[in-house]
């Protein structure tokens, strides 16, 4: 099944210009980044497939669904760059917002956070507060509660950019064992280079605004007998590193 796809998107807010001519098609399952200039309209593109935003023109499906649908059946999860979490619900009522939020019992909504939490590493604080925790432990929160529908989709945007460099690496490596262990696909906004091809299948780059897609590099996503580090250590690595850098560099006027 194709987890989403786009057709020929424009996105204008007034006089801007926002995203011109988008086509995209992503699999299930796929890990997909969007990587551009500052204001190429990445996080507009996420949040028209998220239901946040409409086209202006073009049409969008998730899972073969409207994005208006597919928010409503909760068929995908989204994570920001700031947690948002609640303070003053703990967290493993954080994790169930979703599920509480559409009716799920609270037995339910309780077995699936547990589950989801250890996940995530976070069994043993289901009962602090969101400020007990470091801010990547806060990120974790913040997918398992993405993750509580038991979406096929997750969109993330720019989700470990407030982190530090070796936290942010972590994160990297719990996302890929999280995507793999669920099955989902994620659509990933980021603006690095490396994060978006270690994580990705595919690299989208995106030109200046009016944001176009004028490449698609193949990503260096570990399989599952692979380690993360040995990647990022690996000239297959680099070489993306590199084909992305220039894709950049070509998609500026």
């Amino acid at each position: 099944m194709t987890a989403v796809l786009l057709s020929a998107v424009q996105k204008r807010f007034g006089d801007v210009h926002a995203l011109d001519g988008i086509d995209l098609e992503m699999g299930a399952g796929e890990f997909v980044s969007l990587i551009g200039p500052s204001g190429c309209g990445k996080s507009t593109l996420l949040r028209v497939v998220a239901d946040l935003e409409h086209p202006t023109s073009g049409t969008v499906q998730v899972g073969g669904k409207t994005p208006h649908q597919a928010r409503l059946d909760q068929d995908y999860g989204i994570a920001f760059q700031q947690a948002g979490l609640l303070e003053w619900r703990s967290v493993v009522e954080n994790v169930e917002l979703p599920l509480h939020v559409h009716g799920v019992d609270k037995a339910k909504r309780r077995a699936r956070a547990a589950e989801l939490l250890e996940l995530v590493g976070l069994a043993d604080f289901a009962g602090s507060r969101p400020s007990e925790l470091s801010g990547g432990m806060q990120q974790r929160v913040a997918i398992a509660r993405a993750l509580a529908p038991s979406p096929r989709l997750l969109l993330m945007d720019e989700p470990f950019g407030a982190l530090d460099e070796m936290t942010r690496e972590r994160m990297q490596a719990e996302l890929l064992r999280i995507a793999r262990e669920t099955e989902a696909a994620v659509l990933f906004v980021t603006h690095s280079i490396p994060e978006a091809v270690v994580l990705s299948d595919r690299v989208v780059v995106m030109s200046p605004r009016p944001g176009r897609i004028t490449e698609v590099v193949k990503g260096e996503r570990p399989g599952a007998d692979q380690d993360v580090d040995d990647v990022r250590e690996s000239s297959a690595f680099f070489a993306a590193i590199t084909a992305v850098r220039e894709a950049l560099r070509k998609g500026h006027p």
